[in-house]
């Protein structure tokens, strides 16, 4: 598991079949740190501190074992100050 924090949503208007409508996110770890790209399986706004799964814990979080992703949102962090 990763925290990390919501930077903004991604839009996509183009995706394969797969991804359906969930929403796509995008993530950094730290400020000025490297982003990535979250499936958003629970609701998350920008500014958000999240804690992020990957691997096969990210397709399943995500609704299926056969879901294309690799980092998805599992959780919102209520209290979290950044180092």
């Amino acid at each position: 598991m990763k925290i990390m924090r919501v930077e903004k949503t991604l839009v996509s208007s183009n995706r394969i079949d797969g991804f359906g409508h969930r929403p796509l996110l995008v993530v950094q770890d730290k400020v000025g740190g490297s982003r990535s790209v979250a499936v958003d399986a629970i609701g998350c706004i920008p500014g958000d501190w999240v804690i992020c799964v990957g691997s096969s814990a990210a397709r399943e979080a995500a609704g299926s074992k056969e879901f294309p992703s690799d980092l998805t949102i599992v959780g919102i962090i209520d209290h979290w100050k950044e180092n």
